[in-house]
């Protein structure tokens, strides 16, 4: 594990994205990481990002003691079985919009090494994700609907977003279900009168919005919201960053963010 002294060199994958930028900020910001190398698409090696230039994964997973991912959900699958296959460095994988089999073929680079995914590295989202559980524990089905709303910019890709989901299914185990039975996401026409248990989710698409994600308890007679609005994308790059420090050293497996703020 890292201790005072110890600097822990990151390779930062998605260089030239918005996220790329903003953790490269945060690692010249820091004394305990630095910046050791770069990469993204396989054509854009020789191009420079972040002050460096742009090599392979390969290239970059040989000088690195963490990779830092917040690319996309099929690069980060290739990521993580290349990580995997070299064995030594620790993977935090921070892409949204996966699937379950991408997901899963993430997950499984945690046999070999560290991996740390989650779909928000946020210190606030994943205190909101342990309310959320105690709610929806604490609040019968019966008596309280649960809407999970989400706001992001109008370059997303995906929806409902991995935040947006991480919620339901937080929601959805604490109440001992599986969210695929339960979960609405979409909702148009006459749909009838809602399912009782129904986890319910809207989106919204529009300008600049860095990330608002609202959950709703609806009873008869009272309403409970908890909610996170994300101004600026440092606070992500902030938590990639504490997720690489803590699993630098970090036996081989798969930990989330739950695991790095020890709140399990």
């Amino acid at each position: 594990m890292t201790t005072a002294q110890t600097t822990v060199r990151i390779g930062l994958a998605g260089a030239l994205g918005r996220m790329g930028a903003a953790v490269a900020a945060q690692i010249a910001a820091r004394d305990d990481v630095t910046l050791a190398a770069v990469f993204d698409r396989p054509d854009t090696v020789g191009q420079t990002a972040q002050g460096l230039t742009l090599v392979t994964a390969e290239e970059a997973i040989a000088v690195s003691d963490v990779i830092v991912d917040f690319s996309t959900p099929a690069a980060s699958v290739i990521l993580a079985q290349t990580c995997a296959a070299q064995g030594r460095v620790a993977l935090v994988s921070a892409s949204t919009g996966a699937s379950l089999e991408q997901g899963a073929a993430i997950d499984a680079a945690g046999k070999s090494i560290a991996v740390m995914r989650s779909g928000n590295v946020s210190l606030g989202v994943n205190l909101l994700l342990g309310l959320v559980r105690q709610a929806a524990k604490g609040l019968a089905a019966a008596d309280w609907d649960i809407e999970i709303s989400e706001a992001h910019h109008h370059r997303k890709v995906d929806a409902p977003s991995g935040t947006a989901l991480m919620l339901g299914q937080a929601a959805a185990e604490a109440r001992g279900v599986v969210l695929g039975d339960v979960a609405e996401r979409a909702r148009d026409g006459v749909t009838g009168p809602r399912k009782p248990g129904a986890i319910g989710f809207s989106v919204i698409r529009a300008g600049g919005i860095v990330g608002e994600h609202s959950v709703l308890f609806a009873a008869e007679d009272e309403l409970i919201t908890l909610s996170h609005s994300a101004r600026d994308r440092s606070l992500f790059a902030r938590g990639a960053l504490a997720a690489a420090v803590w699993l630098h050293g970090r036996p081989a497996g798969l930990y989330d963010m739950q695991d790095v703020l020890g709140l399990k």
